[in-house]
């Protein structure tokens, strides 16, 4: 007896509206900025709720990959499909990723957001940002590298490391599928643990609206609305760069694959919702694995291309890196040529290989660039500390449809797409399952 991993179900009961994850959480974010807004320091205080739920999915993250992974390799019995499905992935990664590397260079260059300020970096507060710099002159290729090996086996599913889960499945997915009809109960286990795992996703996913309550109720309280103010170009800069690079970029990828990207953002709706009002993609990590699934991704294709694309697919990051930089350069009065951009463009693109997608990571990532392009004094990131956490909502939700779109785009090179099984999932869209989904177990005898 074979037992798929959980898949929910293409027509699932409709709730009522009230009752629809997605409408709860949209009213949680307004609550959240109310409160926040009008009580802000009550709102602060809320934090803890946000910071609760996001630990609550991270807790299953590494179990949700682990499995997902080791179920699709060992169930495609070729090493070779692994290296081919990885091999495209990585292709299309680091094209895609370059690209908005590049838009957000050529936004900067033609809308100025920076220029007019004449900010004397003599006044900058250095001190404000010395932890994110701290934190990235740690960060080096080499120790990205190395970091991917776990101290042990088991150590990769307990310290919260996506790349190091990954790293391990692999091996194990392909160990598992070489020993043959000997691994066959193992793998029976896996795709056991799978449907309880899955089972506990859905489980957690109701303490969503909360989650999202308490995180947006934070950065109102925190930042202020004020915030979004006195920067405002440069928020609507990025936030219009991100939209435009969504609707048209992966609009055309996904048009040239035979699906169309809005109706794919009102298929995630709820899960986008929830990265809005945490600032986090990973939140949503388990529950874009499911629904893609359930989109006709064959799961060997899922397992392996959205846990990688969270570490090396940051569309979103990688369009504020070069934004943020010339931002703060033409805010400071320094002129880079266009060598100088290049070499920017270049350390970026290193740099952001490995960023986690989780909040603040981004920031981290865009001073560990600054720091090794000197001509940009790395205190002018003093100029964006404020808002940042209002940037790191646009970096988290362009960042999640880019994956969404690169395992579909994926797994139709791989004719690993069941295409009438996803437009049906898209053209039902309100009527697909959310966050709350209850996955239901598929058995087929032998």
């Amino acid at each position: 007896m074979n037992i798929t991993m959980p898949v929910p179900e293409l027509a699932p009961r409709i709730r009522p509206w009230w009752r629809q994850l997605y409408v709860q959480v949209i009213a949680a974010i307004i609550l959240g900025v109310a409160i926040g807004h009008f009580q802000p320091e009550t709102g602060a205080a809320l934090k803890p709720l946000g910071d609760g739920f996001i630990k609550l999915v991270k807790m299953v993250i590494a179990p949700v990959v682990f499995l997902s992974v080791v179920s699709g390799i060992a169930g495609m019995r070729s090493v070779g499909g692994v290296g081919r499905v990885a091999g495209k992935a990585f292709g299309y990664f680091l094209i895609v990723s370059t690209g908005a590397l590049v838009i957000g260079l050529l936004v900067a260059n033609i809308v100025q957001p920076g220029s007019g300020l004449a900010i004397d970096p003599a006044t900058l507060d250095g001190a404000a940002v010395a932890d994110y710099v701290s934190k990235a002159h740690d960060t080096s290729i080499v120790g990205f590298l190395t970091d991917i090996i776990p101290t042990t086996l088991f150590s990769a599913l307990t310290e919260g490391s996506v790349l190091q889960t990954l790293f391990v499945a692999i091996l194990f997915g392909i160990a598992l599928s070489l020993v043959g009809e000997v691994g066959a109960p193992v793998l029976d286990m896996v795709n056991r643990l799978g449907l309880v795992v899955f089972r506990l996703v859905a489980m957690l996913m109701q303490f969503a609206p909360i989650g999202a309550f308490g995180a947006i109720a934070f950065t109102i309280g925190k930042f202020g609305l004020g915030a979004l103010v006195n920067l405002g170009a440069l928020i609507l800069t990025f936030y219009l760069t991100s939209l435009i690079f969504v609707l048209v970029v992966l609009g055309f990828i996904a048009r040239a694959h035979g699906f169309s990207i809005l109706r794919l953002i009102v298929y995630l709706r709820a899960e986008l919702l929830l990265v809005l009002g945490t600032s986090s993609s990973e939140a949503a990590m388990p529950s874009l694995i499911a629904k893609l699934e359930h989109a006709g991704c064959d799961r060997s294709v899922v397992g392996l291309v959205v846990p990688m694309g969270y570490s090396f697919n940051l569309d979103g990051t990688n369009i504020y890196m070069t934004l943020a930089a010339l931002f703060i350069a033409q805010a400071v009065g320094v002129d880079l040529s266009l060598w100088q951009q290049l070499t920017l463009l270049g350390v970026a693109m290193l740099s952001s290989k490995g960023a986690a997608g989780v909040t603040g990571a981004g920031f981290i990532t865009l001073a560990a660039t600054l720091s090794i392009v000197p001509t940009v004094p790395v205190a002018g990131l003093a100029l964006i500390l404020g808002i940042d956490r209002f940037m790191s909502e646009c970096r988290s939700l362009t960042n999640f449809m880019g994956n969404a779109v690169a395992t579909i785009v994926v797994a139709r090179w791989e004719n690993a797409l069941d295409a009438p099984r996803l437009d049906a999932a898209l053209a039902a869209g309100a009527a697909g399952p959310g966050l709350a989904a209850s996955p239901s177990p598929q058995r087929t005898e032998d």
